[in-house]
């Protein structure tokens, strides 16, 4: 007594039950399970109809889930690779905009501690932030030690 093999349907809601994807992702893992040209697309098309497929919503979990331990370089990489639309991707980083410091600053104290004495440790705490997809200019800031007084400053 053997088991069916699931629709394709059947697939694309065991994907969104473990998180949020987008369209383009549900594509690309579908695709080779597609059996008759145009079935693909009216499946997404359903669930997208229903709520099921929703881009905010993977903005929004990929933001909930990375944004404390990337900057805005490495977030719009992930979320460019999930096929998002560019301007909603856009909108959700400006978001972010005013609080690069303070989660560059945070990731930084959490791995380091205190401003390098050294050079070279200066260089791979620097290397640390500028690789997780901070700007150059905050990962600079936050290891020189002038990123705290920054933010005890807009603190105050």
């Amino acid at each position: 007594m053997g088991f069916d093999k699931p629709s394709l349907k059947g697939r694309a809601l065991r994907h969104l039950a473990l998180r949020e994807h987008s369209r383009a992702e549900l594509e690309r893992k579908l695709a080779a399970h597609e059996e008759s040209p145009g079935e693909l697309k009216s499946v997404l098309d359903e669930l997208e109809a229903r709520g099921f497929i929703d881009a905010q919503r993977v903005v929004d979990s990929v933001l909930h889930q990375r944004a404390a331990r990337l900057g805005s370089g490495r977030l719009r990489q992930e979320l460019q690779a999930k096929g998002l639309d560019g301007e909603l991707v856009r909108q959700a980083l400006d978001g972010l905009r005013d609080s690069e410091l303070a989660r560059a600053h945070a990731l930084w104290l959490g791995r380091f501690k205190q401003v390098a004495a050294e050079p070279q440790e200066r260089a791979r705490q620097l290397r640390f932030l500028l690789t997780r997809g901070f700007p150059s200019a905050v990962a600079q800031r936050v290891v020189s030690g002038r990123a705290a007084d920054d933010l005890a400053a807009a603190g105050d």
